[in-house]
């Protein structure tokens, strides 16, 4: 795949890795799992992560510097994984968001107690506004199972779906595992990514790719390797 598109490897602003150390220590086991490129993406959640554009980009800086300071090649690049809430249809407004690729491709999750009531027309305007939007990890928004359908018409809005490979291992319980391999079933999957918070959460992804359930994600067509 080359690219991970989901991971939170700023230090002390997330749920993530909390310092530089740390960082390294997981940049170093992708680039040993053979990715090229990893773009970290810090929640933005008003209420308990309350990062910002500018406080990830001082985030990035500070990692590339410690990067510097070694031998890794990996590239990294950062965006952010927007909870969509009221504060991000603000920051969507004044266009105020950090996407990445050609395609200004846009990272954002769910509550995990319901979606949106209004979720049709925030991803119209993240559309208008010029992005695509790529929903992290469906698979793991309890509501939402057994609702192919609503699935379905978000895809046929334009909304892409990021599906966590850790999922396909029980990482976050029977349920979402059931989950993510009817999403690949389906073929409803355009990236995978780890969503990777600490370096045992390498630990587990590195030993996933050595399995027969990594082997048969050769079938499908993922769109990460278009990002390298």
């Amino acid at each position: 795949m080359g690219v991970d598109i989901h991971s939170h490897l700023i230090p002390g602003i997330d749920d993530g890795v909390p310092d530089l150390e740390t960082a390294l220590t997981c940049l170093r086991a992708f680039e040993e799992m053979g990715y090229k490129k990893v773009i970290t993406t810090p929640h933005i959640l008003r209420d308990y992560y309350p990062n910002s554009s500018d406080t990830i980009r001082r985030g990035l800086d500070e990692l590339r510097e410690a990067i510097a300071g070694t031998d890794l090649k990996i590239e990294v690049e950062a965006a952010a994984e927007y909870l969509i809430d009221d504060h991000f249809v603000n920051l969507l407004q004044a266009k105020d968001l950090l996407s990445f690729g050609a395609n200004n491709y846009l990272l954002v999750e769910l509550s995990f107690a319901n979606a949106p009531l209004n979720l049709d027309e925030i991803v119209f305007q993240i559309q208008t506004k010029g992005y695509q939007p790529i929903l992290a990890h469906p698979e793991r928004y309890s509501y939402l199972k057994d609702q192919s359908e609503r699935f379905r018409k978000l895809r046929v809005q334009g909304c892409l779906f990021q599906l966590n490979l850790l999922s396909l291992v029980g990482q976050y319980g029977g349920r979402v595992q059931q989950q993510a391999k009817q999403l690949l079933d389906d073929s409803m999957v355009d990236f995978v990514g780890s969503d990777l918070h600490r370096p045992r959460d390498a630990e587990k992804l590195a030993q996933f790719l050595q399995t027969k359930e990594f082997a048969s994600l050769s079938s499908h067509t993922f769109l990460n390797s278009s990002l390298l």
